[in-house]
């Protein structure tokens, strides 16, 4: 490719904030797979965090690319997928499209199709602008006008008000929370330039076992968490699978003398597999939370009387499961176990994804 800007790059990054700094501009957090465009004709290169290829799983993408942006240039951009069923933001989904099998790229493509919401403009034609201020490359990316149904400019706001109204109001759609940059900002490489602040819930959860820690079998590595099934809960084959309480992820990361401290306030609730409500599932159950990440990992765990309840810290949500280890914040020993159910763990919105981006669409693609 010859741009002015070629791969590998890393992309720029932000640091986590508690509030918004002031004076700065807001865009969404979008809960999807970062991505680098390259596009120099008919050349079109997507990169992630990672530096990894992912243009071969977004076909759909790539024509997009071609028919929307410029012939050479680089874009910093998400690409995500909504969900068929409620228009809310799948990661899930979006994972599956991560698929060896080209003929299953292609239905999947099909399936669920999807968007590339474009942030940052990096190159035009033989410019590199990663030492122009943002407000700079801003202006320059909204001139490339790329509102289409697949290739979108993701929404920006310099009022703080409104980015904290965005940060409550897409949250049930499955925007991650908020990026905050500033407008003289230039373009930093695998610096955390910009601010994010993302959602923080909390739930409480039924312990029903524990792994033991890497470093020790007397130290308690994660425990696991699980809720009771309700309406609007992951579906039936879960339920198939584990009855009415349900596995929904872990929490871990815990210091060494808390693992050691929790290894021993379990110890009265240890039980056998047979007598654990997995019992009849316990294949399965060992197999929990099948750990997308590590295939290999070992995922026994010790059994426990469904009877300790825990409130933990979560940010998402993925197919019915925790995207990322819970942290554990306290014993709720005033709250029956059976009380924990799984309709805490929703967050409610009835914004889906297009109405989001419909004010960037043109009138007649926003009225479709």
């Amino acid at each position: 490719m010859k741009l002015p800007v070629t791969p590998p790059i890393e992309p720029m990054l932000a640091r986590l904030v508690e509030d918004l700094p002031v004076g700065w501009w807001y865009e969404p957090k979008w809960d999807g797979f970062r991505a680098l465009v390259f596009r120099d004709g008919d050349g079109v290169r997507i990169e992630s965090r990672n530096n990894r290829p992912m243009a071969r799983y977004f076909p759909e993408v790539v024509s997009a690319i071609k028919a929307t942006l410029p012939e050479q240039c680089v874009v910093d951009a998400e690409i995500v997928v909504a969900s068929p069923d409620d228009g809310k933001l799948d990661f899930f989904s979006l994972q599956q499209r991560l698929h060896p099998a080209a003929s299953r790229v292609d239905l999947l493509a099909a399936r669920t199709p999807a968007t590339l919401i474009a942030f940052d403009l990096l190159a035009i034609g033989d410019k590199d602008l990663r030492s122009m201020a943002f407000r700079e490359r801003r202006q320059g990316l909204e001139s490339l006008e790329p509102a289409t149904d697949s290739v979108f400019l993701t929404p920006l706001t310099r009022e703080i008000a409104v980015a904290r109204e965005w940060f409550v109001a897409f949250q049930g759609a499955g925007v991650d929370g908020i990026i905050a940059k500033h407008p003289d900002s230039t373009y930093q490489p695998g610096k955390r330039v910009m601010a994010k602040l993302k959602h923080d819930r909390t739930a409480d959860c039924v312990v029903v076992g524990y792994r033991t820690h890497k470093s020790s079998r007397d130290e308690v590595g994660s425990l696991l968490l699980a809720v009771y099934a309700e309406d609007g809960g992951p579906g039936e084959e879960w339920e198939a699978m584990f009855g009415d309480l349900i596995p929904i992820g872990v929490a871990a990361s815990f210091p060494a003398a808390r693992r050691r401290e929790l290894f021993a306030e379990l110890a009265p609730y240890v039980i056998e597999m047979d007598e654990h409500p997995w019992a009849s599932a316990d294949e399965e159950a060992a197999a929990y939370p099948g750990s997308r990440w590590n295939p290999d990992k070992d995922l026994s765990f010790t059994p426990l009387r469904p009877e300790l309840v825990a409130e933990v810290r979560f940010n998402q949500l993925d197919g019915g499961r925790l995207r990322h280890p819970a942290q554990f914040l306290r014993w709720r020993p005033d709250r029956d176990a059976r009380s924990c159910r799984f309709g805490q763990l929703e967050a409610v919105s009835s914004l889906r994804l297009t109405e989001i981006l419909a004010p960037l669409l043109p009138p007649q693609e926003a009225n479709s």
